[in-house]
């Protein structure tokens, strides 16, 4: 795992991200957790970017909501959002290339257990899951972005149901759980019921409700999970557990870890707080 740096939340923030790479070591690889693109001023240059150093064989990313929300749009299913900055993206001549790239990443990295045992997401992982199902379900909507079909899977991705997992979930409700848990999770019950709605920091937790790292008896808590999406926790380095969104598009820092020895290295935005 040395020389394997994971990068927290882009959000086409392009400029620290330069600076940031620029501060690692020259053969670093780079994994990044997911929202690369959104809300930040250069999504454009951000992807391009990034699938160049892919396809250099020195980074690799997960996808995260906002990510596929640019598929969402590029297909035509969802209108924009007021704080979108995807039109970059949109009217670029190598939109097509860039579409498709994006559609072939993964939801799911493991290092597997001989090679520092983690485990990286965008979002969270549901307490009964290991592993070995949270990689099975990942491959089950990797499959499904990567069909010829797979905008008619975009549309049945929205909604906040069902909220607990099931083995025998099936069809669009079993791939709608899966990007649920795996883009847009932050709390749960002990029993995996997710709440959706609350976006704010551990204090805010519904009754009932925990963080996903903190349900106790969580079936990958021996594992180390590097994870995004949450830029009102800051920067998160427990047993096992690192979480990497430090609101770099909220004006924060853009942080990156490296995997062995845990050294973490930040850069400062260089955008005014988007306004929430």
């Amino acid at each position: 795992m040395k020389g394997i740096y994971a990068i927290g939340d882009i959000q086409g923030c392009y400029a620290p991200l330069k600076e940031l790479i620029a501060k690692l070591p020259q053969q670093a690889k780079i994994i990044c957790v997911g929202d690369l693109v959104n809300r930040g001023p250069d999504s454009l240059k951000t992807l391009r970017l990034l699938k160049k150093l892919q396809e250099q064989g020195r980074a690799e990313c997960v996808l995260g909501n906002h990510d596929l929300h640019l598929l969402a749009r590029d297909a035509n299913i969802r209108g924009p959002k007021s704080l979108d900055t995807l039109d970059d993206i949109l009217n670029a001549k190598d939109r097509k290339e860039l579409i498709h790239w994006l559609r072939h990443r993964p939801l799911a990295l493991y290092s597997g257990k001989d090679h520092g045992d983690t485990l990286i997401v965008h979002a969270g992982v549901l307490p009964q899951w290991t592993v070995e199902k949270t990689l099975e379900c990942a491959s089950e909507v990797e499959t499904a972005l990567r069909s010829k079909n797979y905008k008619e899977h975009l549309i049945e991705m929205y909604g906040n149901q069902p909220n607990i997992w099931s083995d025998k979930l099936k069809g669009a409700d079993r791939l709608r759980a899966i990007i649920n848990t795996l883009t847009r999770l932050r709390f749960c019950t002990k029993q995996g019921v997710m709440d959706f709605e609350t976006k704010e920091g551990l204090a805010s937790a519904p009754k009932g409700y925990l963080p996903w790292f903190k349900v106790p008896h969580r079936k990958t808590k021996n594992t180390r999970i590097i994870f995004g999406h949450w830029s009102t926790l800051g920067l998160v380095k427990e047993k096992n557990v690192i979480g990497l969104d430090t609101g770099c598009v909220w004006g924060g820092e853009l942080s990156a870890i490296e995997l062995q020895s845990q050294k973490v290295i930040q850069v400062k935005s260089h955008t005014h707080s988007v306004a929430m």
